[in-house]
């Protein structure tokens, strides 16, 4: 059993990967735009405060891998992973459920690229439909976090999919 933290841009790919590691591995997903988007709604209904809805989401995501490493199942979590807590919460609980703790980011340095996929790609409520700047995205870029401990992958996004999921696969199951 294992239990996964993408991490990237977004439109860096991580859901596409997550998606391939789910078909060959059998495990669950846990998208994080999936459980915002759900709670940004309430905010449109007014229901809950918008400024909470992060904080919430990823309480919610949490709850769920719980719930799923639980059962015996493995979970990879979707999410950017840009707050340090979300790599300590992730490592805890494996160490709960002593389960192996995987860390993989999609890494794709190409603000045209990340732009085109954003734009182009169906939306959902929570994610963003452009970067704005080149500057904001290399900033963004410079403060996703990372493992203390070097036993992470990071995966060109750039490249075609099947270019680097066997050493997606290798790393897993290491």
């Amino acid at each position: 059993m294992f239990f996964i933290q993408m991490s990237g841009f977004p439109g860096s790919g991580k859901s596409t990967l997550a998606l391939e590691i789910a078909n060959r591995t059998g495990c669950i997903i846990v998208d994080h735009d999936v459980t915002k988007t759900a709670l940004l709604q309430s905010v449109v209904e007014g229901e809950i405060e918008e400024n909470a809805t992060g904080k919430i989401a990823y309480n919610m995501d949490f709850a769920l891998v719980d719930f799923y490493l639980a059962q015996g199942r493995s979970v990879i979590l979707d999410s950017p992973c840009l707050y340090s807590e979300i790599i300590e919460r992730g490592t805890a609980i494996s160490r709960k459920f002593e389960v192996k703790y995987k860390y993989i980011e999609c890494y794709l340095n190409d603000f045209s690229e990340i732009n085109s996929r954003l734009t182009s790609r169906q939306k959902r409520l929570s994610q963003i439909s452009e970067v704005k700047s080149v500057e904001a995205f290399h900033n963004a870029l410079k403060h996703c976090k990372k493992p203390l401990n070097d036993d992470f992958l990071t995966v060109n996004s750039k490249e075609p999919l099947n270019s680097y999921i066997n050493q997606v696969m290798e790393y897993i199951y290491k």
